[in-house]
């Protein structure tokens, strides 16, 4: 029955490809420590809860193993085989807050300049003129496909699936909008800013020349070959841009996402509106970026209030 829940939460809810092996192993785990089919009664749970506590495993990865516990017994109530969810009646050890990690405006304003050049025409011109099995032309049109990468990671605050996911009739120029296909296939639209538009635009310029004109429902980011791409690519591109050009801290998808979140927050843009386009199901997860915003605010206070600064003198 684990298998058949794997197979539902990848093919009916679309979770990514990491959360499905998350929620399988702990699934497993759980099973295996039964002995067998997961025992899913309340006193058995507190035990296996209290036996990922012993094991040292941080707050945070017993609440995932809880949480794929309760997404299992979700799924079986669905399928009759269960009246309720014993799992939600079990209290989870606490968890300490982590703040969303994220680049400075103008960390990323000083990349996207640096690295203007990798996307503009001239480059795209010397691709052009290229066969596509020169070794140059694999080098220009991959640092065209990480920085394009970076930017829409950045612009639009996109998750690393919903990046692979899209298609060329994802973009609509007349509109300047992207249309994603988000968490449980719920669609959205996001603005797109004229840059990343010329972007896109000169990507596929550069995309024709090395894989050929792909039809509409083609993928709108490909490998050199011309095949899809996946996660550990995109992993590897956004590490080795921002590695490029000097931004320090954990470099990944996740963090350009959040990247984006705090900057349009400390511009003042709705909360609502930024759940939107992140694509988040509730305002509390929107909600987190307003502690980077609070945090640094804080700072900044007691850097410039000239009471702050004569107190820490006295101290």
């Amino acid at each position: 029955m684990i298998d058949k829940y794997i197979a539902y939460i990848r093919d009916i809810r679309r979770y990514s490809p990491r959360t499905q092996t998350l929620y399988a192993d702990a699934l497993n785990d759980f099973s295996a420590w039964c002995g067998g089919e997961p025992d899913l009664i309340p006193s058995r749970l507190r035990e296996y809860e209290a036996h990922l506590i012993e094991r040292g495993l941080k707050p945070r990865t017993v609440h995932l193993h809880m949480s794929a516990l309760s997404g299992y017994c979700n799924f079986l109530i669905k399928e009759g085989q269960l009246k309720s969810n014993p799992v939600r009646g079990i209290k989870r050890p606490k968890m300490e807050k982590r703040l969303p990690e994220y680049y400075t405006e103008k960390s990323m304003e000083e990349y996207l300049q640096a690295s203007a050049h990798a996307a503009g025409e001239e480059e795209l011109a010397i691709l052009q003129s290229l066969k596509p099995s020169d070794k140059l032309a694999s080098e220009l049109y991959n640092r065209r496909l990480r920085r394009l990468i970076v930017s829409l990671l950045y612009t639009t605050g996109i998750r690393r699936a919903e990046l692979i996911g899209l298609q060329r009739n994802s973009v609509d120029t007349g509109r300047k909008t992207l249309r994603v296909r988000g968490k449980g296939d719920k669609m959205r639209e996001i603005p797109l800013i004229p840059s990343i538009l010329e972007e896109i635009s000169l990507y596929l310029q550069a995309a024709s020349s090395m894989v050929g004109v792909g039809s509409p429902q083609s993928p709108l980011l490909t490998t050199e070959k011309g095949a899809p791409l996946y996660p550990e690519l995109v992993d590897r591109a956004v590490k080795t841009e921002l590695d490029g050009y000097g931004i320090t801290g954990r470099k990944s998808p996740h963090v350009l996402r959040h990247s984006l979140a705090t900057a349009l927050l400390d511009e003042g843009a709705d909360l609502n509106a930024i759940k939107e386009m992140l694509g988040h199901a509730n305002l509390a997860a929107t909600e987190v970026y307003t502690h980077n915003s609070i945090e640094r605010l804080k700072a900044q206070y007691m850097n410039a209030h000239p009471r702050a600064k004569n107190e820490e003198s006295h101290d």
